[in-house]
């Protein structure tokens, strides 16, 4: 039995989540080993959850979203349950990775003579595909991640240079399940490629230069460790996952789960048409986006919010309004109110604050007295120089 079609992509995360349950069926026979993610629309609760990645999957401009939380709230199964809901985008058709954008920023010399003349007589330099989720295991080595000598060239004497998955997850989601157990140097190499969006390889004689524009989905369980600041700062939304707290809400996950491991493809056929739907609302949420502006009662609610919080970083209005503008696209509309504001903001504003610098700060203060009641007494200030 499958629920009915949400009228919107808001409506989606707002549907009741213990209706009603699948049946188990009986296991169904399968050889070869085929992606059964768990239907999104099959995640019980997790409302804020299920918001964010949504939101992410609307404005890649978000840069990203953190999930805290302890094992088993469902943090993988959500992100991984993302796969029937990814986006189309232009990708470049040529093994150069020239696009459009390259000709009119830098000319004509700024591609390939392939695409120079596939350019000049009309022809498009892209073709349509779906986002991809790519997902970088925890024990990766520096090579698998920024790439290097290809394996197979160098049997034969030869040298070659393989991408890496950072360059394999350009234009696409990153997933990196307990990111807070990356190895520095792997952390050093992801920060660096997301800050450019581009890298550059360089092993002996040869180099190469990849893409590297992804959005960036972690997970971690804090009593395992902290996260690095730097790759915090990363995350334009920040999540804390707790577990399912109403008593049918558990019962219906675990009956929603039993289905689904008795017969995945029965469960996926079971939400196939809310989630074709949910794509498309998705993929008219991002040709939405462009359009969409905040009013200047927006603007000035999350700027009192950030002031008022004593945020430092700039991000955090960044990732503030651009969460609001896709609470807005996501809901079919062409204007951020603040109650898109604070739909967004606890997402966009949590663990942006640090005590330590809270404290060096103010220990700071009293030098920054110290040295201005030393230049008042040494050096006072003039009539005529402060009126200047």
């Amino acid at each position: 039995m499958t629920e009915p079609v949400p009228a919107s992509l808001k409506a989606l995360i707002e549907q009741a989540s213990a209706a009603r349950y699948l049946r188990a069926e009986s296991p169904e026979p399968r050889s070869l080993s085929e992606p059964t993610p768990y239907p999104f629309l099959a995640l019980v609760g997790q409302r804020e959850m299920k918001l964010a990645l949504l939101l992410t999957l609307i404005n890649p401009g978000l840069s990203g979203v953190l999930l805290v939380g302890p094992r088993g709230t469902g943090k993988t199964t959500a992100v991984r349950s993302l796969s029937d809901l990814l986006p189309i985008v232009a990708r470049s058709a040529c093994p150069y990775g020239c696009l459009p954008e390259d000709v009119e920023t830098g000319g004509m010399e700024a591609v390939c003579p392939d695409c120079a003349k596939k350019y000049g007589e009309g022809e498009s330099l892209t073709y349509p595909d779906p986002v991809r989720l790519v997902e970088l295991p925890l024990h990766s080595r520096l090579e698998d991640v920024v790439g290097g000598l290809e394996a197979r060239a160098a049997q034969l004497n030869r040298m070659a240079l393989q991408r890496g998955i950072l360059s394999h997850a350009d234009q696409n989601l990153l997933y990196i399940d307990e990111v807070n157990l990356l190895p520095n140097e792997i952390v050093d190499a992801i920060l660096d490629a997301s800050a450019q969006g581009v890298y550059t390889v360089r092993r002996g004689p040869l180099a190469a230069t990849y893409r590297s524009r992804f959005v960036l989905i972690g997970s971690l369980n804090p009593e395992e460790g902290r996260l690095r600041p730097q790759i915090l700062d990363r995350f334009g939304l920040r999540l804390i996952v707790h577990g399912l707290s109403d008593p049918a809400d558990r019962l219906e996950a675990y009956h929603r789960v039993r289905a689904y491991t008795a017969s995945p493809q029965a469960t996926i056929a079971a939400y196939a048409d809310q989630t074709l739907a949910a794509r498309a609302e998705i993929q008219a949420a991002r040709q939405r986006l462009p359009g969409v502006r905040l009013t200047s009662a927006a603007e000035q609610a999350g700027l009192d919010l950030v002031r008022r919080l004593e945020i430092d970083s700039l991000r955090a209005e960044l990732t503030l309004f651009e969460a609001a503008r896709a609470v807005a696209a996501a809901d079919d509309r062409d204007t951020a109110t603040p109650a898109d504001v604070r739909e967004a903001a606890p997402m966009a504003l949590r663990l942006r604050r640090s005590p330590f610098m809270q404290e060096y700060f103010n220990a700071q203060q009293q030098e920054e007295h110290q040295i201005g009641a030393l230049l008042d007494e040494v050096i006072p200030p003039t009539p005529g120089a402060e009126a200047a």
